[in-house]
């Protein structure tokens, strides 16, 4: 596997101690690659100070996907397009869909949505 871009699902059941193979087995050959949402999204949850050091000691070893100004471009299709074919996609969740399609790598997730935005997108979900 190229790259893995790993959901903010994913990460809250590996903080929980709950077993997630493809994500664990990412970490150690060095392949996830972070979206600069989830990063937002893991702080959030991390309401003790263990938490969020553990947190922000995960994320300064990992890959943060790069987003400029024409990931979010591609961000407002995306959402365009499924939109048009009936699906509506929160900012957030297009952001991170299309951070797995720009590095053209999977994304894993336990969330239903993306499984939704990959049979309408190039897009390769793994749900572990």
């Amino acid at each position: 596997m190229t790259g893995l871009v790993v959901d903010t699902s994913a990460w809250i059941d590996f903080f929980s101690g709950r077993e997630v193979p493809t994500l664990e087995e990412a970490l150690s050959q060095g392949t996830i690659i972070l979206p600069p949402i989830v990063i937002s999204e893991l702080i959030t949850g991390a309401r003790t100070p263990r938490d969020r050091a553990a947190v922000q000691d995960l994320i300064a070893d990992l890959k943060i996907a790069d987003t400029p100004l024409g990931h979010w471009v591609r961000v407002g299709e995306l959402r365009r397009d499924l939109d048009q074919r009936g699906l509506r996609v929160s900012i957030p969740d297009a952001h991170i869909a299309q951070c797995a399609l720009d590095q053209n790598a999977w994304l894993l997730s336990r969330d239903r949505i993306f499984g939704d935005v990959a049979k309408m997108s190039r897009l390769r979900v793994l749900t572990d």
